[in-house]
C-alpha cells in the first residue's frame, strides 16, 4: 500500500511575488548597445554575462542583451574583462 502525503500549506507573506523581466512591458528598459550603464547591470565583476535565472530576463530579451553586450565590447565601449 502506498502512503499518501499531504502537502503543507504555504505560509502567507513569507515569499515575495514573482519578479518579471525588466525589458518587457510598457515600462520596460530599451536594450541599446550604446547604453553602457544599463548593460553593466547584467555583467559580473569579472566581466561575464549574468545568467537568466539570476537576472529574471526572459529568453528573447536575454539573446538581445547578450548581443548588445558583445557589440559594445567589440567597439570598445565595454571591457571584455575587468581587473
Amino acid at each position: 500500500m502506498k502512503k499518501e502525503f499531504k502537502r503543507k500549506p504555504r505560509p502567507q507573506g513569507k515569499f515575495s511575488p514573482r519578479r518579471t523581466c525588466p525589458f518587457s512591458g510598457p515600462d520596460g528598459i530599451e536594450i541599446d548597445y550604446k547604453d553602457v550603464k544599463t548593460l553593466s547591470r547584467f555583467i559580473t565583476e569579472r566581466g561575464r554575462i549574468m545568467p537568466r535565472r539570476i537576472t529574471y530576463v526572459n529568453a528573447k530579451a536575454q539573446r538581445r542583451l547578450s548581443a548588445a553586450i558583445k557589440r559594445a565590447r567589440y567597439i570598445a565601449l565595454m571591457p571584455y574583462v575587468s581587473k
